[in-house]
């Protein structure tokens, strides 16, 4: 292997590594009381664990993540993303009453 090549290696290691233990963190953040779990952080979690899985193949010798991405896993998580960051779906804000009032005098 040339140096160049062995330089990258190294640092897709050192990468992948320093994605492991954000992705912790934000395992761990996601988890609300009640059982209930933050979306956002749940979706920044998946995003760097996906990333981490991406780098993994690249970063010879370095354990597997310890976590599954397959295709449609990623696909479903995708669509999650998409709807927490634009607030739709089950991440649309509760609904707010609007008072309207009738402007026209009575007939």
């Amino acid at each position: 292997m040339n140096e160049p090549t062995t330089a990258r290696t190294r640092e897709h290691a050192m990468m992948y590594t320093e994605l492991l233990d954000p992705a912790a963190r934000l395992h761990t953040l996601r988890r609300l009381e009640g059982g209930f779990v933050d979306p956002r952080v749940s979706a920044a979690m998946h995003a760097v664990r996906f990333a981490a899985t991406i780098l993994w193949p690249t970063a010879p010798h370095m354990p597997p993540p310890g976590y599954r991405q397959d295709s449609e896993g990623i696909l479903e998580l995708i669509a999650h993303w998409r709807e927490a960051a634009l607030e739709i779906g089950e991440f649309a804000p509760p609904p707010t009453l609007r008072l309207v009032s009738d402007t026209a005098p009575p007939a």
